[in-house]
Order: structure tokens, then C-alpha cells, then sequence
């Protein structure tokens, strides 16, 4: 059985940074693509930054030039880093172990992050 784990979320200020990590069970790591994902209060889920078995990478426009995506494949993580984090970037993220538009794959329980103003 697959499992995703999502962690470190949390409360910053707006300008600060976070790391978010999603560690996988079940599944050959390193043959799934994988995404990060968010959803604000009242908003669909959209999708952060996508990242490839090459390790070719997709934004979001929102954040691009703020959040890396990146892959360790010995470890079975994704990571999200944000930096200069905005109120608007507040949603809970989520993985997933699919294509970029979300239709197919896992998902973790996913992580809060809240940035204050």
C-alpha cells in the first residue's frame, strides 16, 4: 500500500521560509513523478511545482522564482522549499505521486503552512 507523508508545515512570518518534506511507502520511489499541491479555505486544490523522474521541474506562476521542488531518491522525499512566503501562500500542501493535474496517484494527509502578515 502507498503512503504519503507530509511534514514541516507551520507558522512563519511573511518573508520567511519553510521546508516541506513528503516521504513515500509502498511504491518504487523512483519511478513516480511527484507534485506538491495546495488548498486555501474555499479555494480547489492547484497545483505548486511539479517534478519529473529527470527531475525536470513545473511552477506554479505564483511561486516561481520563491519555491524549489527537488527529489532525493535514496530517501524516498520530495521537498518543497519556500522562501519570502506570502499570506496568499497559506493553504494546507499535499503530495502526490502523479501527473501534474492531480488525476491519478496518492495523496498524503497533508500539512498546514500559515504565513501572518
Amino acid at each position: 500500500q502507498v503512503q504519503l507523508v507530509e511534514s514541516g508545515g507551520g507558522l512563519v512570518q511573511a518573508g520567511g521560509s519553510l521546508r516541506l518534506s513528503c516521504v513515500a511507502s509502498g511504491s518504487i520511489f523512483r519511478f513516480n513523478t511527484m507534485g506538491w499541491y495546495r488548498q486555501a479555505p474555499g479555494k480547489q486544490r492547484e497545483l505548486v511545482a511539479h517534478i519529473t523522474i529527470a527531475k525536470f521541474t513545473t511552477y506554479a506562476d505564483s511561486v516561481k522564482g520563491r519555491f524549489t521542488i527537488s527529489r532525493d531518491n535514496a530517501k524516498n522525499t520530495v521537498y518543497l522549499q519556500m522562501n519570502s512566503l506570502k499570506p496568499e501562500d497559506t493553504a494546507v500542501y499535499y503530495c502526490n505521486n502523479g501527473p501534474p493535474d492531480g488525476s491519478r496517484g496518492y495523496w498524503g494527509q497533508g500539512t498546514q503552512v500559515t504565513v501572518s502578515s
